[in-house]
C-alpha cells in the first residue's frame, strides 16, 4: 500500500478502498443511532435557506470520516458538505462525502438518511459507499466489481416502460427562489408514471434505483456530495447516469437522471433542467 492507499488501477484495489469506507460509514452511522431522537435545543441551526438545517451530528461524522480518511488515505483529498474542501486538482484521488445525507429525516426521525462516500478522479467515480443505519443497510460499488446490498449483488430494475414504473426525484431547499425548482418536472411525469417518490435523501434514492426497488430518479439542484456514491451503484448495477441533457457533466451541473437504459432515456425526453 502506498501513500494513494490500495493500487485504484485493478477492480480489486478500488474494492479493497470501498470496504474501508463501509467500515468508516457504520462507524458514523452507529453515532448517528446513539444521537437519533436525542437531540437538544442550539444543536439544529439552519444555512443558506431556512429548509437547509445542519445538526452537531452531522459535523460530528463529518470530523469522523474526514479523520478516517486521512489516517487511511493520505494521498486522497476530500470535498464534505460542511466543513472540507481540499484545493481542486483532477489527478488526485478525491473523496465526496456527505456524513448525514437526509438530515431533516433524521431530526424528525424517519429512517431515510444515510453516510454517502464517492472516490473519484477527475469525473470517473472509483469506488462509493451508501450506509443507512437505522435500515441497517450498506450498499457498497467499485468501478470493475458490481454493486452489492449489505454482500449481496444488486441490479436496476428491469422495467421498461414509464407507465410499469415506480420514480423518484426531491426539491431544492431554496424552492421558492429558483426559476426551475423541478415542480414542473414533477408535474409532467405525474400522469406518464405508475408512481413518484420523494424520500428527502438524494443518497438513498440512488442506492434504491441500483437495487431496482425504485426503477428512476432524476432530481435537480444536487451537490457533488449528494450524489457521487450513489451514481456508481447505480452504473456498477447496470444502469445509466447522466445529467438532464443525457451528457456527462452531472457531478458538477448538479442535476442528475439515473435508471435502466430504456427509462433513463425516457426521462431525459421529458425532465427540464
Amino acid at each position: 500500500m502506498g501513500r494513494l492507499g490500495p493500487d485504484l488501477t485493478t477492480p480489486e484495489g478500488r474494492l479493497e478502498v470501498a470496504h474501508a469506507a463501509a467500515e468508516f460509514a457504520r462507524e458514523a452511522g452507529a453515532l448517528q443511532l446513539a444521537r437519533l431522537g436525542q437531540l437538544r435545543a442550539g444543536e439544529v441551526r439552519s444555512k443558506s435557506a431556512r429548509r437547509d438545517l445542519v445538526t452537531e451530528v452531522d459535523l460530528e461524522c463529518e470530523r469522523l470520516l474526514v479523520e478516517r480518511l486521512r489516517e487511511h488515505f493520505p494521498g486522497h483529498a476530500i470535498e464534505a458538505e460542511e466543513e472540507v474542501r481540499d484545493a481542486r486538482d483532477e489527478e488526485r484521488p478525491r473523496w465526496f462525502v456527505d456524513p448525514l445525507d437526509g438530515t431533516v429525516n433524521f431530526i424528525h426521525e424517519l429512517p431515510a438518511f444515510a453516510v454517502s462516500m464517492g472516490l473519484f478522479v477527475g469525473r470517473r467515480p472509483l469506488a462509493a459507499v451508501v450506509h443507512a443505519p437505522r435500515l441497517a443497510e450498506t450498499f457498497v460499488a467499485a468501478e470493475g466489481a458490481g454493486a452489492t446490498l449489505n454482500g449481496q449483488r444488486i441490479r436496476v430494475s428491469d422495467t421498461t416502460e414509464l407507465a410499469d414504473a415506480i420514480v423518484a426525484t426531491g426539491f431544492p431547499y431554496r424552492r421558492n427562489e429558483l426559476p426551475n425548482n423541478n415542480l414542473s418536472n414533477f408535474d409532467r411525469l405525474f400522469l406518464e408514471v405508475r408512481g413518484l417518490r420523494r424520500m428527502g435523501s438524494a443518497a438513498i434514492d440512488l442506492a434504491y434505483t441500483a437495487a431496482g426497488r425504485i426503477d428512476a430518479y432524476w432530481e435537480l439542484h444536487l451537490g457533488p456530495h449528494d450524489m457521487a456514491a450513489g451514481a456508481l451503484l447505480v452504473r456498477e448495477a447496470g444502469g445509466l447516469v447522466t445529467d438532464v441533457d443525457g451528457g456527462d457533466d452531472w457531478l458538477r451541473s448538479g442535476a442528475v437522471v439515473a435508471g435502466p437504459e430504456s427509462l433513463h432515456r425516457a426521462l431525459v425526453a421529458l425532465v427540464e433542467g
